[in-house]
């Protein structure tokens, strides 16, 4: 494959990795799985059953072009499923399958499938080698990057799981032509998201060049995609297991984000869109610590407005949302780590915010 779909290489202690980013790149998979030491030519396909029938066919015809021995499995996805039940029910298929180490998983879906496929990968025959192929933007900008791989508790988000690097991460664009509008343009807030914490003359395209990018249709609208994720995999090739501050920063959003989701039992708001609400409560503690002004704040609304994406959570409870951010991952001593903007493009971790100001700032997206 041409290099000008190469996005970016992550490098990792568990091995580096190619992002590969295109449109109508399906055909080149077998020589990209060549390249990243696939050796073995079994493979076992986990899809999301969404991709079934059409786009499973498109993987199952690539990979046997390329002499892949191909098994399938599909099932449903979703936060409400991201549990122990669907992990158990991979774990089973695999082994009826007699899936070995030597061989390999692709993971074929959304954030979600991702992390639950990763996990599996990661702990079936004590860890198999396992491909991304993410089908939504918020997978392509964010989850199938950085080896972070889990499944969820009743008491929180992804309180189970490891880092698990994949072998590579391959995304092309037409696999986002069969997903609902919602479903593929939640995923522009962690895309946008990028900009905001590192990158203001990424954030100026977002917002300058909106119609070309927006449908994701175009050669530039590809180009700009793979700035993004660059941002992410350049992140996570410093900080492999989160252990410093840099890392902690592509969480800006999600520490309420994710308590958005837990309170309404993932069933309101799709991920990037509850992270965009996140970032808007984020950016109102900001102001409130007097890191930015109103102005900024304004700058902030009016891209994910732009891009079509919610600033609003109306009629939840602020302390059910204060209480569920208690169980947050990032949590230190019983505080928070708190993702801040200083600017576009300069954000900050912050540990000490009073429980007034996360209430006001909270308040603000709720009403």
């Amino acid at each position: 494959m041409k290099d000008k779909y190469l996005a970016s290489e992550v490098n990792t202690s568990q091995g580096n990795y190619r992002v590969i980013v295109g449109k109508s790149i399906i055909n080149e998979l077998g020589k990209e799985l060549d390249s990243a030491g696939l050796v073995n030519k079994k493979c076992f396909l986990i899809a999301d059953k969404s991709m079934f029938p059409k786009n499973i066919k498109f993987i199952h015809e690539s990979l046997e072009s390329h002499g892949y021995i191909t098994n399938s499995f599909s099932t449903d996805f979703s936060e409400s499923l991201k549990n122990y039940n669907t992990v158990e029910k991979i774990y089973d298929w695999l082994a009826d399958m007699k899936t070995e180490r030597k061989d390999f998983i692709i993971s074929f879906g959304g954030g979600v499938a991702g992390d639950i496929i990763g996990f599996v990968a990661s702990t079936y025959l004590r860890g198999i080698p396992f491909v991304q192929i993410p089908t939504t933007l918020a997978a392509m900008t964010d989850a199938s990057i950085g080896g972070k791989v889990a499944y969820n508790l009743n008491h929180g988000k992804n309180l189970v799981g490891s880092f698990f690097q994949p072998k590579l991460v391959f995304e092309d664009l037409d696999f986002l032509n069969s997903l609902p509008f919602r479903e593929k343009n939640s995923g522009w807030a962690e895309a946008i998201k990028h900009s905001l914490i590192i990158d203001e003359n990424l954030f100026n395209e977002f917002d300058k060049e909106h119609e070309q990018i927006f449908n994701l249709d175009t050669e530039f609208s590809a180009n700009i995609l793979k700035k993004s994720v660059k941002i992410k995999a350049d992140i996570v090739s410093k900080d492999e297991f989160e252990t410093g501050d840099e890392r902690i920063k592509l969480n800006y959003g999600h520490t309420i984000g994710h308590a958005i989701e837990k309170v309404t039992n993932y069933g309101n708001f799709l991920h990037g869109e509850a992270v965009s609400i996140g970032m808007m409560a984020a950016i109102n503690i900001s102001e409130e610590l007097g890191m930015v002004t109103s102005t900024l704040v304004e700058k902030q609304k009016q891209i994910l407005e732009k891009y079509q994406l919610p600033i609003k959570a109306e009629g939840l409870s602020p302390e059910k949302i204060f209480e569920a951010i208690k169980m947050d991952k990032k949590n230190s001593d019983g505080k928070v780590k708190w993702v801040l903007l200083k600017s576009i493009g300069v954000s900050e971790v912050v540990q000490n915010v009073s429980d007034e100001i996360i209430m006001k700032s909270i308040k603000k997206v709720l009403n």
